[in-house]
């Protein structure tokens, strides 16, 4: 949390305190975009405890934000102008004292990512498909549900990533899930955020390699399928930020795909004998870094087809059920 400010609260008597140059009778929210550099935890480190936080203030709340990373304040504009009818304040470059009745200094926070903690919804009642309901306002999106403009051929988005973590034989996959029944495309996810939702919607099933490409599930009708592929050594990283818990939540359907070290990069890179495959998963939550050297920037997946075809049919029926259930 190094980039994140530390303020101190201090109290004392009225002609004490600096002179405002600015009285706002307006609350205000402080909060930190300093720790968001990525695409995931702007999502679920700032935007959703911002939303459970600012939301039924009805847009009359004013934002002032520490640390400002434009990645969010710019590229989620259209989120932070739907919670708020008001500018957003920079503090870090302000020149003004501005005083409010209320400030509101944090965010409300939870346990699991992706997730709406009921302890931090009693007054409100809010859940994750109160999240992604508004974002579908906010981009207004067409489909709500997957029966919604709904295609003889589920159509299925595959994310493709060119760094780390690469899916290796998208192509030949592409193939498959085409031959069992759906209408794929493979692509990188990217551009504006308002462009992502939109390409995103339209989708029934989304598959991917663990990453944050899969944050945007957020953007999927309900119903939809997720099919997560967790790399070697990730379990417990692919349960935390998108597992099948959170999707409920979404009213989404999960499937997860466990790479055998046999479709891994990893196969071949270290001693037999090392734990990298015997013990990959306790490895991994030792020490992050090396998680990360290992097996986050270090591991491309080349799926074996005939294992993953069981995958895609559970998909196909997993959708099937969901679309009769919504009709």
């Amino acid at each position: 949390m190094a980039k994140v400010t530390s303020f101190n609260m201090k109290r004392g008597p009225v002609d004490m305190l600096p002179h405002c140059t600015r009285k706002l009778d307006t609350p205000a929210i402080l909060f930190s975009t300093g720790h968001t550099n990525n695409y995931f935890h702007r999502i679920s480190d700032v935007l959703i405890p911002l939303f459970v936080t600012s939301y039924h203030f009805n847009r009359r709340i004013i934002f002032l934000v520490a640390d400002n990373d434009s990645r969010l304040t710019y590229d989620h504009r259209e989120t932070l102008k739907k919670l708020s009818e008001h500018k957003v304040y920079n503090i870090g470059v302000e020149d003004e004292i501005l005083c409010f009745s209320r400030v509101i200094v944090g965010l409300k926070s939870r346990t699991l990512r992706l997730s709406i903690a009921p302890s931090l919804n009693s007054s409100s009642n809010f859940s994750m498909r109160n999240f992604t309901k508004f974002l579908r306002d906010v981009y207004s999106l067409e489909r709500a549900s997957v029966h919604e403009h709904s295609r003889p051929r589920p159509r299925m988005l595959i994310i493709t990533r060119t760094a780390t973590r690469r899916l290796t034989n998208h192509v030949e996959v592409v193939d498959m899930a085409r031959s069992l029944g759906f209408d794929p495309v493979a692509q990188e996810i990217g551009g504006s955020v308002a462009s992502v939702a939109k390409l995103v919607n339209k989708f029934d099933i989304m598959l991917g390699v663990h990453g944050a490409g899969l944050t945007n599930m957020v953007f999927l009708p309900e119903n939809a399928v997720v099919i997560q592929i967790t790399p070697v050594g990730l379990d417990a990283y692919a349960d935390e930020f998108f597992g099948k818990s959170q999707l409920e939540e979404m009213q989404l359907k999960y499937l997860e795909y466990k790479v055998t070290l046999l479709e891994s990069s990893l196969v071949g890179k270290y001693p037999v004998t090392s734990d990298v495959y015997k013990h990959p998963v306790e490895l991994c939550l030792q020490n992050f870094q090396t998680c990360k050297d290992m097996f986050l920037d270090n591991q491309d997946v080349n799926l074996d087809l005939p294992r993953f075809r069981k995958t895609l049919l559970r998909a196909l029926d997993l959708f099937a059920r969901a679309a009769n259930q919504t009709k």
